[in-house]
């Protein structure tokens, strides 16, 4: 019975959880933008600004999103994401979560 119970939360929450299957190669050469202040590798030099690399694709997809639509608020960030597709986004998520 906890198999049956076990196998069914699980498939609650896979079903549940968004999917993102962004282009990691594509990101890659998206990411020059973002280079100039999250670095290179992903990871800032400047405390003020996070670092990307590592962080959860659906997580980064939120955030860039957020920043787009308005819902976050940072003059810098807004005008980066505004020329940005939804498959623009996932493919950067992609990128930066698969970075160590």
């Amino acid at each position: 019975m906890n198999k049956l119970m076990l196998a069914v939360a699980t498939a609650t929450v896979m079903m549940a959880s968004p999917v993102f299957a962004g282009d990691a190669a594509a990101g890659k050469a998206k990411s020059m933008m973002c280079a100039a202040c999250h670095g290179p590798a992903g990871i800032s030099a400047v405390a003020t600004y996070p670092n990307l690399a590592g962080q959860k694709e659906a997580y980064l997809v939120k955030q860039l999103t957020d920043f787009k639509s308005g819902k976050r608020n940072d003059p810098t960030m807004k005008g980066m994401v505004m020329a940005l597709t939804p498959t623009d986004i996932e493919n950067l998520a992609a990128y930066y979560a698969n970075m160590k």
